[in-house]
């Protein structure tokens, strides 16, 4: 058996940033061949993997690409299991690259296809190739949960958490007014952009509602049909974005701070970490 010497172990663990007894065995195993120890731990980094397929990943990120000059912006979640792993500085930029892959790239139906296109801040690399490589050190599951792509110029907001991404594809404006429109969907939750995009029986049932409740009040039938438009605003300002007061200012609406900066929304996706 080849002697393993404190610097082979040490050039080992450079390269795998695995604890130091776990390279020392992986080269007694390899007979000091570095490139063999190497792929006996990426192995058994993968069975290390599956065997805990089923643990919950409750941690993650959602991490987005969002550039106004761009012909596509991204939108991923990436989950793991614990909260300082998604803290991680390699974690962090993963995510960042599995996001501007998608928005840059040719695109990808699947999780899958995404991870097998090559990662945009790594030659040689492909995006499965570093996420096993995080994984092989790290020892947590990961799992690429959400993708999705909106073609067309895009602004965005992911919060530095990573707990909510936002992105909005539009047409016209600029940066700070994409972010800003972002940023008020993350905090208000809407539904849909405008009126026209809710379902007509959601409506027709609220309408009804409506109208019941103030017939219940003796309001004569003549007045109904004004007073649940005059209703109905609420349950628009709830569920529609260019119906809501703009969130960094009240005194304007959504269409209004949209008409300000010659920018209209055609579409945005809202994710929180963990749910659909």
């Amino acid at each position: 058996m080849a002697e393993i010497t404190a610097a082979a172990v040490k050039a080992l663990r450079d390269r795998t940033q695995l604890p130091m007894m776990k390279c020392k065995k992986a080269l007694q195993e390899a007979n000091g061949d570095q490139d063999a120890a190497v792929e006996a731990l990426r192995k058994e980094g993968e069975k290390f993997n599956e065997s805990r397929g089923d643990r919950e990943t409750s941690a993650g990120r959602v991490e987005i690409f969002a550039d106004m000059s761009a012909s596509a912006g991204a939108i991923i979640e990436l989950q793991c299991e614990s909260d300082p792993v998604a803290k991680n500085d390699e974690v962090r930029q993963l995510c960042r690259d599995l996001a501007t892959q998608l928005a840059t790239g040719p695109g990808a139906a699947s999780a899958q296809e995404l991870l097998a296109q090559n990662n945009p801040s790594k030659s040689g690399e492909t995006l499965q190739d570093t996420l096993n490589d995080i994984t092989n050190r790290i020892r947590e599951v990961f799992r690429l949960s959400r993708i999705q792509r909106l073609e067309g110029s895009c602004g965005g907001y992911a919060h530095h958490t990573g707990s909510t991404g936002v992105l909005v594809q539009v047409e016209g404006g600029n940066a700070e007014a994409g972010k800003d429109v972002a940023m008020h969907i993350a905090a208000m939750k809407p539904q849909v952009v405008s009126k026209e995009d809710l379902p007509a029986d959601e409506v027709a049932r609220e309408r009804e509602i409506l109208l019941e409740a103030a017939r219940k009040e003796g309001k004569p039938e003549n007045i109904l049909e004004k007073m649940v438009e005059g209703r109905l605003r609420t349950f628009y300002e709830q569920r529609v974005l260019n119906e809501q007061k703009f969130v960094k200012d009240e005194t304007l609406t959504v269409t209004k701070f949209l008409g300000n900066n010659g920018m209209k929304v055609n579409a945005f996706v809202c994710w929180e970490l963990g749910r659909d």
